[in-house]
C-alpha cells in the first residue's frame, strides 16, 4: 500500500497496532506527546493472560461496592468533583452485571485476551529481548478459604472456556510462592500464561522494532483532529500540522477529548490505578500473584517487586493522592511479610474505562478513515497484540477474522 495510516498514540496498544500494519505492508506514523510506552502502559501489574476475559461488572457487585467506597483501605474510590460523571456512568457499568451479560462480555474478551501470549513472543523474536516475557501462573490468594471457590461465576467461565485451574491449600502455596503471608489460607491457580518481567521496556523494544522497519514516530501534541474534503485528516500538532490518508486513535483516556469537537461522546472514564515498586524487595514471587481481598496484584520484575492495585475514578489531570502509595506499601507487607521495602517508589497512571470493560474499535461512523482502538480499561497489556492486528487487517482493506459488534465504538 501506498498510503500511510497515522497512529495517535504511542502506548502497547498504538505500537501493536504499528507492527501489525508493518506486517500488511503499510506504512506508518506514531505520534505521541511523550516516549513510547512510558504513560499507562508503564505501570501495569504484568499480567499477560489469556484468561483474564472476566468482566469488572459481575452479578452481585452491587452488594460490595458501598463497602469499597466507604473504607479508607478499600480498592474502590472517587473524587467528589467526579461524581456528577461517575453516576451515568456507574448506572451503565452496574446494567451490565447481570449474568447474561457477563457471559457476552467474556466472549468478546476471550477474542482480544487468547492470543496474548503467543503474539508477544512473535513481536519480540529476534529483538534480542525475548526473555521480557516469561510463561507464569496467576495465583489468586484467598485468607478466607471458604471463598476460594471454583463454582464463582468468574472461575466457571473460564473453566468452560478451557482454562487449567487448580485449588491449593496452604502447604500448596508455600511450595509455589514461599514469600506469601501464611494468612493465605487458598489459592486459585489460573495455568497457562506469562507475565511481563517489565512492561515499559517491552513498549519501548517494540517501539524500536516498529521504528527499525521504518515507522516515523513524532513526540508532538495533538491539539485537534479535522476531516479533509478528499477523506483524510489533517492534525494539528504542537510541531505543526500533519494530514495523513487514514487515522488511528489509540490516545488512552485522552481519546475523547479529541473526538468531542467532532460530536463522538463517548463514557469513557479514567479509571486511575497505582502502584509502588520495591528495588530491593529480598523476597522473590515466581508467578503474578493477586491478594484477593486487598484486589492488588503482585509480581517480579527486572527491578524489584511491583505491587500495583486501586480503581480511582478522577479528571484526568487530577493531582495522585498521597494516601494510596502509603495504603499499597502497608498492603504489600502484609502480603509479603518478608518484604524490604526501604527503596520504594510510587506510581499513578490512568485506565482508559468504558463501564462494559470492553474497548471501542473499528471504524468509527460517520468519521471516513478513523478508527477508535482505545478504552482497554484494566486490560490493555492482553488485549493490545489483537487489537493491533484487527485495526491492521481494518486500516488495510482486510475483513477481520472476528465479529467485531460488541467493541463498536458508538455502542453507547
Amino acid at each position: 500500500m501506498g498510503e500511510t495510516v497515522t497512529i495517535i498514540g504511542a502506548g502497547i496498544v498504538g505500537i501493536c497496532c504499528a507492527l501489525s500494519l508493518q506486517e500488511r505492508g503499510v506504512q506508518v506514523r506514531l505520534i505521541d506527546r511523550g516516549e513510547p510506552g512510558q504513560e499507562t502502559s508503564f505501570g501495569n501489574a504484568g499480567v499477560i493472560s489469556p484468561w483474564s476475559i472476566i468482566p469488572q461488572a459481575m452479578p452481585g457487585i452491587w452488594k460490595s461496592i458501598p463497602k469499597m467506597l466507604l473504607s479508607p483501605d478499600g480498592p474502590l474510590s472517587v473524587k467528589p468533583s467526579f461524581w456528577p460523571k461517575m453516576i451515568p456512568w456507574g448506572l451503565r457499568f452496574l446494567g451490565q452485571s447481570g449474568e447474561a451479560s457477563a457471559r457476552a462480555i467474556s466472549d468478546a474478551m476471550e477474542i482480544l485476551c487468547q492470543p496474548s501470549v503467543m503474539l508477544y513472543r512473535r513481536h519480540l523474536e529476534g529483538t534480542g529481548h525475548e526473555n521480557l516475557v516469561v510463561d507464569s501462573w496467576y495465583v489468586h490468594a484467598f485468607r478466607n478459604a471458604d471463598n476460594a471457590n471454583l463454582r464463582d461465576l468468574g472461575f466457571v467461565i473460564r473453566k468452560e472456556k478451557g482454562a487449567d485451574l487448580e485449588l491449593i491449600g496452604p502447604a500448596q502455596i508455600a511450595e509455589v510462592e514461599p514469600a506469601l503471608s501464611p494468612d493465605f489460607k487458598a489459592a486459585v491457580l489460573i495455568k497457562g500464561q506469562a507475565r511481563a518481567r517489565d512492561p515499559g521496556q517491552i513498549a519501548r523494544v517494540l517501539a524500536d522494532k516498529a521504528r527499525a522497519q521504518g515507522a516515523d514516530v513524532i513526540r508532538a501534541t495533538i491539539t485537534a483532529l479535522h476531516p479533509t474534503d478528499d477523506g483524510g485528516w489533517r492534525l494539528e500538532t504542537s510541531n505543526g500540522e500533519i494530514n495523513t490518508e487514514k487515522l488511528v486513535l489509540a490516545a488512552g483516556v485522552w481519546s475523547a477529548e479529541l473526538l468531542r469537537p467532532l460530536g463522538v461522546k463517548m463514557p469513557l472514564a479514567a479509571e486511575r490505578g497505582y502502584h509502588v515498586a520495591f528495588s530491593d524487595p529480598g523476597v522473590t514471587l515466581n508467578n503474578s500473584v493477586m491478594d484477593v481481598d486487598a484486589k492488588i496484584v503482585a509480581s517480579s520484575m527486572v527491578d524489584g517487586i511491583r505491587v500495583a492495585g486501586s480503581s480511582e475514578f478522577a479528571a484526568v489531570d487530577a493531582p495522585a493522592d498521597p494516601r494510596k502509595k502509603r495504603l499499597l506499601a502497608r498492603q504489600a507487607r502484609a502480603m509479603l511479610p518478608d518484604l524490604n521495602s526501604d527503596a520504594m517508589t510510587t506510581w499513578m497512571g490512568r485506565r482508559p474505562s468504558f463501564p462494559d470493560s470492553l474497548p471501542a474499535l473499528g471504524p468509527i461512523a460517520g468519521q471516513r478513515g478513523l478508527f477508535a482502538a482505545f478504552g482497554h480499561s484494566h486490560y490493555g497489556l492482553m488485549m493490545a497484540p489483537k487489537t493491533g492486528e484487527l485495526i491492521a487487517d481494518l486500516a488495510a482493506g482486510v475483513a477481520p477474522n472476528a465479529d467485531l459488534t460488541p467493541f463498536a465504538p458508538l455502542r453507547f
